[in-house]
């Protein structure tokens, strides 16, 4: 930690009464590490800061740096083009149309700098405490000084596997001293975050049965990356570690790395009090006027009045995100039909592809008293308790007071003629005049089914609870859904489908069990919806698709398969910014 020079302005203020002409600073107080830690307090201060950082880049799914690149980029969110509103120069359809490149904008710079960033805060952290705290002295409980270096260990190996996911082999530091580094081959990233991760997990504390979830980092944490590594170890470094998978899977789910369960209710996950929920395995801690995380980014995602149907003025919109479609510009659905834009497509159409019997496809809806309903945002938005809808404001598509229909569609869908008392002119200038277009570039204001599958928003009276659901990181489904394709892949379709049946039968507990569980026969293409639908947002799309090889061979809703030769766009280009502050970096291949 580099001194800290504090000057107390009192204290100057009366030197200087005596002093009278001496203007020089005088400095008296001054803090260094070897006495800054003299409080537990403090020595948790220090080791919670690279938290912080990891926090900030995750936790505003799906939006943050860590997320978006692979929400924006697949077959399940948009943030389309609304009448200019979003284009924002191509940042975020760059994502969808993979128009990748290093001096292009996107999330891919974000997500550089976040891991790099957080490299560095990590190995700070872990200097300060290893170098200047003296753990007997300030009375810390045996062993604390071991979890907390540990902890620290696999959050760095966390921030390494975000870069080797996202750009393959990156710099590897062990401190934050030195020159700068050249690119570390894929194996020796991967290595390195294998090696980080094995022997931390040792140290780490054991989640127990009934014990909340805080965001430090347990042994079923760091089991869980170990598993995600092995998982996709065949994108990554080339080599099938499906069995090394499975083993660690099996062994959390044996409890051999702590207490994980499957809820039974979706709201246990996401809910208010969802830092009680066995499934919960890594969480950012929220708590409504401290520590403060809105996952999912309402605001980002729902109509401008949506505030009206939530019964809260406090929760203003801005009406970005939303579904990839199902439905094309004249209603047919792109599962089973050839629509407007081609098809029919195998990946996407996500809010078809739930039931409409799964308790998951209902409205948001607040019940009051911290329960709610529903996680998507479909059709006229009236809310049944106050009887007020969400209504256009009539400065775009839509007349003002009109209760309009959120439409599984992204097309050019709203009246022929605007109607502007203020205007006449133009009642007479039809707003299509070269016809009606469908796309991501001709989003409307209804256009999209909004997701509302992250921090449940209160009503106004009760908006002391907003901020209080935690934000889930890794959850124990995760590891049923890997251990599924490890057994799917060596054969064992019926030991899979028992595995994810057992997952979706939650969701049909109270409406007649499941009209459509997974066979035992089922295909690639099946078991990347379910991936699909209980992760939608969750920020891994893209790396599944790339694990199952569709991310560049499979064309979606308004997104052409990049073709063959294009193999390269699994891994994103390391901007420009970085590339001209490190002469020693090489550019991945193909850019």
């Amino acid at each position: 930690m580099k001194k800290i020079l504090i000057t107390f302005i009192g204290v100057i203020t009366l030197m200087m009464g005596y002093q009278s002409c001496n203007i020089e600073p005088e400095y008296y107080s001054q803090v260094s590490p070897d006495n800054f830690f003299d409080s537990q307090e403090k020595v948790y201060q220090r080791f919670s800061r690279p938290f912080t950082h990891w926090a900030s880049q995750l936790g505003n799914v799906p939006l943050s740096s860590f997320t978006a690149t692979s929400t924006l980029s697949c077959d399940e969110l948009i943030m389309p083009s609304r009448n200019g509103d979003w284009y924002d120069g191509g940042f975020y359809v760059n994502h969808y149309f993979h128009k990748y490149t290093p001096a292009t904008d996107g999330y891919w710079e974000n997500a550089w700098n976040g891991f790099s960033i957080g490299v560095a805060q990590v190995w700070s952290a872990i200097e300060d405490i290893d170098k200047n705290v003296d753990f007997d002295a300030l009375g810390f409980p045996a062993g604390t000084r071991e979890s907390m270096i540990n902890q620290l260990n696999v959050l760095v190996g966390y921030f390494y596997l975000v870069g080797l996911d996202h750009f393959g082999g990156v710099p590897i530091y062990t401190s934050n001293q030195g020159e700068l580094q050249p690119r570390s081959t894929d194996q020796e990233t991967f290595d390195f975050i294998e090696k980080l991760i094995l022997e931390a997990i040792p140290s780490l504390p054991k989640k127990q049965a009934g014990d909340a979830e805080q965001g430090y980092i347990s042994q079923g944490t760091a089991a869980a990356l170990l598993a995600r590594l092995y998982f996709n170890a065949e994108p990554y470094i080339g080599k099938d570690m499906y069995s090394e998978c499975e083993k660690v899977c099996n062994n959390i789910k044996n409890g051999n790395y702590g207490h994980y369960e499957l809820a039974q209710d979706y709201r246990d996950i996401f809910g208010f009090s969802n830092e009680i929920c066995p499934e919960l395995m890594w969480v950012i801690p929220s708590e409504n006027g401290k520590r403060q995380i809105s996952a999912g980014r309402p605001e980002y995602s729902t109509h401008y009045n949506t505030w009206i149907y939530l019964d809260n003025p406090q929760c203003m919109s801005w009406n970005g995100v939303c579904l990839v479609p199902s439905l094309d510009i004249n209603g047919k659905n792109y599962i089973t039909e050839r629509g407007n834009l081609g098809g029919p497509f195998k990946l996407g159409s996500p809010y078809e592809k739930f039931e409409n019997t799964d308790v998951r496809k209902k409205n948001y809806l607040y019940l009051g008293g911290g329960q709610y309903e529903g996680m998507f945002l479909h059709g006229q938005l009236i809310n049944p308790q106050t009887g007020r809808a969400c209504t256009a404001d009539g400065t775009r598509e839509y007349p003002k007071g009109d209760i309009i229909a959120m439409v599984d569609q992204v097309a050019q869908l709203g009246p022929d003629i605007p109607d502007d008392p203020a205007t006449p002119e133009d009642e007479s200038k039809p707003r299509y005049p070269d016809g009606r277009k469908e796309g991501i570039l001709y989003a409307e204001e209804n256009s999209g089914v909004r997701l509302m599958k992250f921090s449940p928003i209160p009503n106004e009276a009760d908006n002391s609870l907003r901020y209080n659901p935690d934000v889930p990181v890794i959850r124990f489904t995760e590891i049923q859904y890997m251990l599924a394709e490890c057994k799917y892949r060596k054969g064992d379709k019926a030991a899979a489908a028992a595995l994810i049946n057992e997952v979706r039968a939650r969701y049909f507990a109270t409406t007649g069990g499941d009209p459509n569980p997974v066979p035992s026969n089922f295909d690639e293409y099946r078991f990347l919806d379910e991936w699909l639908i209980e992760f939608i947002g969750e920020g891994r799309r893209r790396t599944d698709l790339i694990r199952w090889g569709k991310f560049t061979t499979e064309s979606w809703w308004d997104h052409t398969a990049d073709g063959p030769g294009k193999e390269y766009l699994n891994r994103l280009p390391i901007p420009v910014t970085v590339m001209n502050a490190n002469s020693k970096l090489e550019q991945n291949p193909g850019y």
